[in-house]
């Protein structure tokens, strides 16, 4: 059982803060995204922290746990927070999650998404469209991704 698990059930949908942490996936111009199982659009490989656990970790763990990706190094891209940071599920759990992101670009394994949270895994190209709708809480995320590594902002 995960901390948000044992927390929701003292709290119920109450509003729950933590602390976020997720990866972008980043190979010859494409990115990996998630078409989430709860129907609320596509982003990247994130979840919580669990207590004790480093930013790394977490978003090391989170992308194994999501796409079946190892994490072989992350660089910090950056951290978000805001109004994009508050969500209500549609079983009605709020949260407010401000998230540590990182880019990856050197990751080994295998494709397989985590049936429980991720319905599909797909690539995309930067210079293309990228899929709609984008998660509320990554969307902002994605596209400043998307902007610098297009102006060659990044590494």
């Amino acid at each position: 059982m995960s901390y948000v698990s044992d927390i929701r059930k003292k709290i119920g949908n109450d509003l729950l803060m933590g602390i976020g942490s997720g990866v972008i996936i980043e190979q010859d111009g494409k990115i990996l995204l998630q078409k989430r199982a709860d129907g609320l659009g596509w982003g990247i490989h994130a979840g919580g922290l669990e207590p004790g656990e480093t930013f790394e970790n977490a978003a090391s763990r989170e992308l194994l746990e999501e796409s079946g990706l190892v994490a072989n190094s992350l660089e910090l891209f950056g951290n978000y927070s805001g109004e994009d940071s508050f969500l209500t599920y549609p079983n009605g759990d709020q949260i407010f999650f401000p998230t540590i992101v990182y880019v990856c670009r050197d990751f080994s394994g295998k494709l397989k998404n985590q049936k429980e949270e991720v319905d599909e895994l797909r690539w995309f190209d930067i210079r293309g469209r990228l899929p709609e709708p984008l998660f509320s809480m990554h969307a902002r995320l994605i596209k400043d991704f998307v902007e610098k590594e297009l102006k060659n902002e990044l590494y």
